[in-house]
């Protein structure tokens, strides 16, 4: 960590921090001096992460969890606020793909798997953690979307209509907040070099996309301390 830190002595937390654009924000955040708190459903996972991070001189804690387990999400934001008794930064990262097929063959338990992991568990996260992030002196939220949220495409339902439905909760929570000092913002990453994004297009070169480390800075700048946006989409590509 250099004097020049963007984000020295921050607390953020990290949701899907195992691999892909989470790992990615992790390590960028780590080297901007924040302490992570990297959450994933995989703890060998997050111990290579934390590896890495504690090798460059970083800090981390790991939360192995579920964000499908609704009781220990409730319970995080005061687990939190016990250590530390704040939360400046908030990635809300994790998500799922879901089927890609005919809406009318999408079963129930596929579609409430989606709806569970990619907007009822961002929700819960804003319930636990909007107190921790009022106690910073610069909370902000950033949660990641998707152009499918806004492209309408055909067999992308469960996850289009999650998406689309992240993004106005997200807005609405920025809403909620325009009075404070916490900001609120969304990422529309684009295409990426992420499992996800093979599992969708997997045909695709991935060495023709962009790789998650390349719009880590992004995330950076909009979790300083600095930035004045809020309640705005940002499309990376």
């Amino acid at each position: 960590m250099t004097s020049s830190a963007r984000l020295a002595d921050r607390i953020a937390l990290i949701t899907g921090a195992s691999r892909g654009i989470g790992r990615a924000v992790a390590l960028a955040f780590a080297r901007e001096g924040a302490h992570v708190v990297l959450l994933a459903r995989t703890r060998g996972a997050l111990e290579e992460v934390d590896d890495e991070i504690r090798a460059a001189g970083g800090a981390a804690t790991l939360v192995p969890m579920n964000l499908k387990h609704a009781q220990k999400v409730d319970a995080l934001g005061p687990s939190l606020f016990e250590r530390w008794g704040k939360l400046d930064i908030l990635v809300a990262n994790a998500g799922i793909l879901g089927p890609l097929s005919p809406l009318h063959h999408v079963t129930d338990a596929d579609w409430q798997n989606v709806l569970d992991i990619n907007l009822s568990a961002n929700w819960r996260l804003i319930r636990t953690l909007d107190p921790l992030l009022r106690r910073s002196d610069a909370g902000r939220a950033i949660f990641v979307t998707s152009g499918a949220a806004r492209n309408h495409k055909a067999y992308w339902g469960p996850y289009a209509v999650s998406k689309a439905a992240l993004e106005a909760m997200a807005k609405i929570y920025a809403a909620e907040h325009a009075t404070t000092n916490v900001g609120v913002n969304l990422v529309n990453p684009g295409p990426i070099a992420t499992a996800m994004r093979a599992k969708a297009f997997p045909g695709e070169d991935p060495g023709t996309l962009p790789k998650p480390e390349d719009l880590a800075d992004l995330f950076v700048t909009l979790a300083s301390p600095e930035c004045d946006k809020s309640g705005e989409l940002f499309d990376f590509q």
